[in-house]
């Protein structure tokens, strides 16, 4: 039987953890059947070592932001080097990892004022945004709102969907796709099951976020791109779905969200 073709639509390789076997994890990700990977950013001194990656791996597309839990890299020229180098590369197919996140820092209005600068941009360019938002649903809603309502809204991903499903409705309410990371296979994710059994065929993605959250059986140790067919499986099961049918549809809406090849 084929192997199910997959994107993995959030993933960092950039970290030391990977420099000694990075052609091995390759070789891992391009047997479990992912063609495209996009590599979000953090901060923008990892851009030129993304970049790079980009280079070597040609599946690979990336995203350039700053993070919620990364303000202290905010200066006032840091809007004008995002735009730069996802003007500067037609493999920039995102602004992010942008969002808000309450759960590790209480910086809110810090957080806003990194957040809102970036979510213009991604309008500007038209481009999608990553978003991360953990226990910050309300403040993350209220902000795309406004946008909507002055027709300034991105289109985007809540990437490692970890909300409930009143939170994820309003998110699709807003036209936001909705991706399920290793987390879906934690026995007591039940919001996440939930959601993943509720989500349109055509608005969700599927990822890793590695090297973090590595997906049951693994978790605990380094996560790879590869695993994202372990994220697959376990929404398959939950949507009562064959595998191909969540790897045809993920991949899908990953290629229309992100305009991959």
């Amino acid at each position: 039987m084929a192997t199910p073709t997959l994107i993995d639509s959030h993933c960092h390789i950039v970290f030391r953890n990977f420099e000694d076997d990075l052609d091995e994890v390759a070789s891992r990700w391009r047997e479990a059947g992912v063609v495209s990977l996009l590599h979000a950013c953090v901060e923008p001194a990892e851009i030129p070592a993304i970049r790079a990656l980009a280079d070597r791996f040609p599946e690979m597309r990336y995203s350039v932001g700053v993070h919620p839990l990364d303000t202290k890299h905010w200066t006032p020229s840091t809007a004008q080097e995002l735009r730069e180098a996802a003007q500067a590369d037609d493999r920039v197919v995102a602004i992010g990892e942008l969002g808000l996140d309450l759960f590790r820092d209480s910086n809110l209005e810090e957080q806003l004022n990194v957040l809102r600068p970036q979510l213009e941009l991604a309008v500007d360019l038209a481009k999608p945004v990553i978003i991360h938002c953990r226990d910050a649903a309300q403040p993350m809603l209220k902000e795309l709102r406004a946008l909507k309502a002055a027709g300034r809204c991105p289109a985007g991903v809540m990437h490692c969907w970890g909300g409930t499903p009143e939170e994820m409705d309003a998110f699709l309410e807003l036209g936001f796709y909705i991706s399920f990371s290793g987390t879906v296979t934690f026995p007591k994710a039940i919001d996440t099951h939930a959601c993943a059994r509720q989500v349109p065929q055509d608005r969700f993605l599927v990822e890793t976020d590695c090297p973090f959250l590595a997906p049951v059986p693994r978790r605990g140790k380094r996560n790879e791109p590869s695993f994202v067919s372990a994220v697959a499986r376990r929404v398959a099961e939950l949507r009562d779905q064959p595998l191909e049918a969540v790897a045809e549809s993920s991949t899908a809406n990953a290629r229309r969200l992100f305009a991959l090849p």
